[in-house]
């Protein structure tokens, strides 16, 4: 169980990295744009706020490999339940894939990582 809940953790830490990028050096690029499903206009707009959900994504990645690297438990929970608390939210609010990209999967890992031993 122990090597799944990295994996899954792991897989989570990575896609917030990707999300990362995508937010941050995609949202106006062709790229950006459908994988938003976004016009060019709404991205060149909406770019600064893009970039600060990005930056975010970031954060989260980094507590996540915070958590792994340290082989601590709590930081591993801590930023789980902000993945999960974030995906719920977006996808009430933005759109309800969010909830299968972001959420799932970081209650998968959140139930994992619960389920192992001490660390």
């Amino acid at each position: 169980m122990k090597i799944l809940a990295f994996f899954l953790t792991a897989l989570v830490a990575l896609s917030h990295i990707g999300f990362l990028v995508l937010e941050m050096f995609l949202w106006t690029t062709p790229t950006g744009h459908q994988i938003f499903d976004i016009t060019p206009e709404f991205a060149e707009s909406s770019a600064v706020l893009a970039a600060n959900q990005g930056l975010y994504n970031g954060f989260l990645a980094v507590g996540l490999l915070w958590g792994l690297l340290a082989g601590r438990k709590d930081l591993k929970i801590f930023f789980l339940l902000c993945v999960i608390t974030a995906g719920i939210y977006g996808g009430l609010t933005a759109s309800p894939s969010i909830l299968y990209i972001q959420a799932l999967p970081g209650i998968l890992a959140l139930i994992a990582t619960v389920l192992t031993s001490k660390n």
